[in-house]
């Protein structure tokens, strides 16, 4: 019955005005946040250690509002994966870094695209595949229903969506050596066994994915970062380019620079980054 009521009002905000399916999830995200339910209290202990110099009600204010921008992310992917390319051209006001993703492009050797759960994650696949054809990992959720939506949501003209599984990081490395580009969610806790590294992400120690330092000295591809910022009327797209460390041989200083890089993008917007995931399990308390 949950699954039928999610799939349901996924529907039929993707149906609204993209003004209308914000105000929406807004106030969603600011129940979240008036529940004080685990979204809340995540947060809050997030927005602590990596924010500390932000404290009473300035942090408060802080969880509230990245909480409702949450709301409007979730309210915001349901119209992106109902909508064409057209519609979401559109929305798209403004782009920063489009020379770039151009010069990336023009090495021949690839580009891997960091995506970090910053404003709204939906809109970057279907912008790069805009530059050139995209592969990017795909974990199906749970929920037979949500993954029929968010499947056919994302996979697009020009988009291809890989396994997390041998069988996908083959895919990613051939998409990489044609030229291509490859899209990655760089900021998730990887899963027991799939490669991952402590380093540190805004001071405290978080287990990271090495996949992306692989994927570098395998094929010598271009690395930059690339999110959709929230901004009256759409999205602004931002293109930078990422930490130099992150090229490094040495496994640590590379999953250092992606961190880093990842950092970078949230300082830009950080009311628009995802706070309630917890980003520090499977990790030590010191680095």
């Amino acid at each position: 019955m949950k699954e039928t009521l999610a799939l349901w009002l996924l529907k039929g905000l993707g149906r609204l005005p993209l003004s209308v399916g914000r105000g929406i999830g807004g106030f969603i995200g600011w129940l979240m946040w008036l529940s004080g339910g685990r979204s809340a209290r995540i947060t809050r202990e997030n927005l602590a250690a990596c924010q500390p110099h932000i404290t009473g009600r300035a942090r408060e204010r802080l969880v509230r509002r990245s909480l409702t921008e949450t709301g409007k992310t979730v309210a915001e992917a349901a119209a992106v994966w109902a909508r064409s390319w057209a519609w979401l051209q559109r929305h798209i006001v403004a782009v920063e870094g489009d020379e770039t993703m151009k010069a990336a492009l023009a090495s021949g050797a690839g580009v891997l695209v960091l995506a970090p759960h910053l404003g709204n994650w939906e809109v970057v696949a279907p912008f790069l595949a805009s530059y050139a054809r995209l592969t990017a990992l795909y974990q199906p959720p749970r929920q037979a229903g949500l993954d029929q939506l968010i499947l056919a949501g994302r996979s697009k003209d020009n988009i291809d969506m890989a396994p997390t599984n041998r069988r996908g990081v083959s895919q990613l490395l051939k998409a990489l050596k044609r030229g291509e580009i490859v899209g990655i969610l760089p900021d998730q806790v990887p899963e027991p066994g799939n490669g991952g590294e402590v380093a540190p992400f805004f001071g405290r120690p978080a287990l990271t994915m090495t996949l992306v330092h692989s994927l570098v000295q395998r094929t010598g591809c271009r690395v930059v970062s690339v999110f959709a910022q929230r901004v009256p009327k759409g999205f602004k797209m931002v293109v930078l380019p990422a930490d130099e460390r992150i090229y490094s041989e040495d496994v640590t200083e590379s999953v250092t620079g992606l961190n880093l890089s990842v950092e970078t993008c949230v300082l830009r917007a950080p009311t628009q980054y995802q706070w309630e995931y917890r980003r520090f399990r499977r990790a030590p308390t010191e680095v």
